[in-house]
């Protein structure tokens, strides 16, 4: 087969944007930082966009009064019913809200700050978003640089904005006469920490609000540089600036420009945030860092998979191609840090930007999928970091192992919830992702690496079920709360999806031991050998074992019984069975409210069953929240404007749909349909169990 011409089909992908799209800002990264833009190639506009223009990192977290205001120790425990015992859960705040709250939105990422062009008209007032003109901006996807090309009355700006690979710093190129006209600044912006809130911890703005509690101490300026301090409580961060020519004036507490040299036509600015001005040793210049994007970039594309959709007769084919290659640029820039990410990634805050560890295999499994290993291994280490917190956890509530966490802090401590701490199907999820490095890499190397983690896994997962006398079977629950989490957690016992992810789990872990050379664990095996098996209601799955109203009441949030057979290999559950609960829930569910990633979902359960043509139809349905933005966002709601499950999961679908399964049908994208309406060339996609 002919190989694909990678940079073809990467740059007819380039998002192209000819007006002021709110919604669909741009972005340069590297996945541990990354800097959003408005149309002017800068944060210009901020107040005037739907969509954060954000400056994020992985390091850059704030928490209100302190580090250690409260601790997790500090909260009440809501005690369960657990099969003859009682365990306890931080599961309600009434009485204790002070604590519980302080504790679910701290620590909170930060948005480090707004950098943007300030220009003004030829009668020197300022120049407002809908006064630009002659727009035309691409993200060249290939180099990641952006271009950004708009007139202000009549007179040219172009601008250049990239990101260094490996370091937080930008690079920005401004070209103009108005530089000359003095009719062109830089504006060097800080907003404060978004005021603690009890919702959901959704930070679409940036707070400009207030001027107390937070710092910004200028250290050093000088006519080519300055070195800006930021204080919030206990935490400190520096912003470290490089340009041509010219000088910083300071106009408020938070407020500071750069006033270019007036015999300049070029102005070169490169900027750099870290913890402390000792993490930046020198500021690369814009040509500099315009080089390391492309190389980077260039490398990314050039290896690991590749799709091509070109050919097919079905109209969708470009859409899909389309989302397919934004899908990837978004989960490297966002997804490919050192810590699992949050849903919206360098964005902004969804969930006071701590990271839901439920989400970690939508955010990263498809890096396996589509050969580029690295990309995961880079927050899969990150389990390891936090073991002994995830120990603790375990045993304090009467488990041995090691409890995964849901809803986090970098380092890795527990967030009191309603719900949250009441979920299990994060806990596999290190199991099969570092499986999937083995696959990439079949090395004792490997299993050393992982070898505590997986085992620690194993040993929570068997702990956790418990042995039911009359029915001769392990049971899950109660109290468990299901991937679906509008069921009650001391009413559900036995989710279909969970079962299906315990058994896959296990039977991955003593592998894992076989492969090291290790005996077998007679309880793990025991429990593997006799977890219960989900029993369909009048033909379908139900949501759980004690729920018989699921596609009347409870079809609403995720369809996650069919994650049970697609997203997993289904070794527990009948394939007639799920087929007819595919067929339910496409016609019985309420798809509005489900979320981004059930959609790759529903097309994985399809594709495992040979329904390649409801695969296609389930992954582009036609629902708000399947949405993808000019910018390859997956688009949730006006407070969720970014959804990088959504992205990623799309990622692991299309690579199950066009590269098929271990033990799966042989032939050409058995995903697809096959009639000949898709044309699909792949390369270097790697299969999954």
């Amino acid at each position: 087969m002919q190989k694909i011409d990678r940079k073809s089909l990467v740059t007819r992908h380039n998002p192209v944007l000819r007006q002021a799209e709110t919604l669909s800002p741009l972005s340069v990264g590297n996945g541990e930082f990354a800097y959003t833009v408005d149309i002017t190639g800068m944060q210009s506009f901020p107040e005037e966009y739907k969509f954060p223009l954000g400056t994020q990192s992985n390091w850059g977290w704030h928490s209100t009064g302190g580090h250690d205001l409260y601790r997790y120790e500090d909260v009440k425990l809501r005690s369960f019913e657990t099969h003859g015992r009682q365990v306890g859960y931080a599961t309600d705040a009434a009485g204790q809200e002070e604590v519980f709250h302080w504790l679910r939105q701290n620590p909170h990422r930060v948005q480090l700050g707004v950098i943007g062009l300030e220009l003004l008209s030829s009668e020197g007032s300022r120049i407002r978003l809908q006064d630009i003109g002659d727009i035309e901006q691409e993200l060249d996807l290939w180099t990641g640089i952006i271009t950004s090309r708009f007139r202000v009355e009549g007179v040219p700006v172009t601008v250049l904005t990239s990101c260094h690979d490996r370091l937080d710093q930008i690079g920005l190129t401004v070209e103009s006469e108005l530089i000359e006209q003095g009719r062109l600044f830089v504006s060097v912006r800080f907003p404060a920490p978004h005021p603690q809130s009890r919702g959901w911890g959704s930070s679409i703005g940036l707070n400009w609000e207030t001027e107390e509690g937070h710092k910004s101490e200028l250290y050093h300026a000088d006519q080519h540089g300055a070195e800006i301090r930021r204080i919030m409580d206990e935490d400190k961060y520096v912003v470290k600036l490089a340009w041509t020519d010219g000088e910083l004036v300071q106009l408020g507490r938070h407020a500071y420009r750069l006033v270019p040299n007036s015999s300049l036509s070029k102005l070169d600015l490169t900027f750099s945030y870290a913890l402390s001005a000792d993490e930046v040793k020198e500021l690369a210049n814009a040509e500099a860092i315009r080089s390391f994007s492309t190389v980077h970039w260039e490398q990314f594309w050039k290896s690991g998979g590749a799709i091509e959709l070109a050919g097919s007769r079905d109209p969708r084919a470009a859409e899909l191609e389309r989302r397919i290659i934004l899908s990837q640029y978004q989960t490297a820039l966002h997804s490919a840090g050192t810590i699992p990410p949050q849903e919206t990634g360098l964005m902004y805050n969804s969930w006071f930007g701590k990271p839901h560890l439920e989400m970690h295999w939508w955010h990263a499994a498809h890096f396996a999928q589509w050969g580029r290993i690295h990309l995961l291994e880079r927050s899969l280490s990150w389990y390891q970091r936090i073991l002994p917190k995830a120990r603790e956890l375990a045993g304090s509530q009467g488990y041995t192992g090691a409890r995964w966490p849901k809803m986090v802090g970098p380092e890795g401590n527990q967030s009191p919830s309603s719900v949250a701490t009441l979920l299990i199907w994060q806990q596999p999820h290190p199991i099969d992702l570092a499986y999937l490095c083995y696959q990439a890499d079949p090395s004792e190397t490997v299993l050393e690496r992982y070898k505590e983690m997986v085992m620690e896994t194993a040993e929570f997962m068997a702990s956790f079920a418990v042995w039911d006398e009359p029915g001769q079977r392990y049971v899950l629950g109660p109290p468990v709360i299901p991937a679906q989490e509008n069921h009650r957690g001391s009413e559900t016992m036995n989710p279909v999806y969970e079962l299906e992810y315990w058994r896959h789990g296990l039977e991955i872990a003593l592998l894992w031991r076989e492969r090291l050379g290790l005996p077998d664990e007679p309880k793990w095996r025991h429990v593997l050998e006799h977890l219960s098996v989900p029993e369909p209601v009048n033909g379908v799955y139900e949501a759980h074992e004690l729920c018989t109203d699921t596609y009347t009441r409870a079809n609403i949030d995720h369809p996650s019984m069919l994650a049970a057979l697609g997203v997993l290999p289904g070794k527990l559950i009948d394939r007639s069975v799920m087929l007819s609960t595919l067929h339910r829930v496409r016609e019985a569910w309420r798809w509005e409210t489900s979320w981004g990633w059930d959609f790759p979902t529903a097309a994985m359960t399809a594709a495992r069953l040979g329904e390649g043509d409801l695969a296609v139809d389930m992954l582009l349905m036609d629902q708000v929240k399947n949405t993808y933005l000019k910018n390859g966002h997956n688009y949730q709601r006006d407070d969720l404007l970014a959804y990088l499950p959504g992205n990623g999961g799309l990622l692991a679908a299309v690579a199950l749909m066009a590269a098929g399964w271990i033990d799966g049908p042989y032939g050409d994208a058995p995903g697809f349909p096959q009639d000949g309406s898709w044309t699909v060339k792949l390369e270097g996609l790697v299969q999954r169990l």
